[in-house]
């Protein structure tokens, strides 16, 4: 999972990548430790094309109110550059999944 910190570095990566799911956290938030290895795992495993994005809202505050991020953790998708979904605080990684799984197919079933 690949760490930013300034707002320019997510927007390449947004713009270069055509799935990238973002994990706004912080590393004194414990259900975020919890729940990064699960996200990283489901993607590792069911979506080998999404790339995978931690944001440290502790140490990256600025980045983290510019996309209004004012609670944690969050769980912002990003499909062909635009945001296609957002989990805040209180969310199940099977949601997360069933929000992926469809745009995922449509962007990269041809490519098998």
């Amino acid at each position: 999972m690949r760490q930013i910190v300034t707002e320019s570095e997510l927007n390449e990566l947004i713009a270069a990548q055509s799935a990238v799911m973002v994990l706004f956290g912080g590393s004194h938030c414990g259900v975020c430790q919890a729940i990064k290895p699960r996200l990283m795992e489901m993607a590792r495993a069911d979506f080998p094309h999404l790339a995978m994005v931690w944001i440290d809202c502790e140490a990256a505050g600025p980045l983290c109110a510019a996309q209004r991020v004012f609670s944690l953790p969050v769980v912002q998708l990003w499909f062909e550059g635009q945001p296609f979904d957002r989990f805040v605080r209180a969310f199940s990684l099977a949601a997360v999944r069933q929000a992926i799984e469809r745009p995922y197919e449509m962007l990269f079933s041809a490519e098998g």
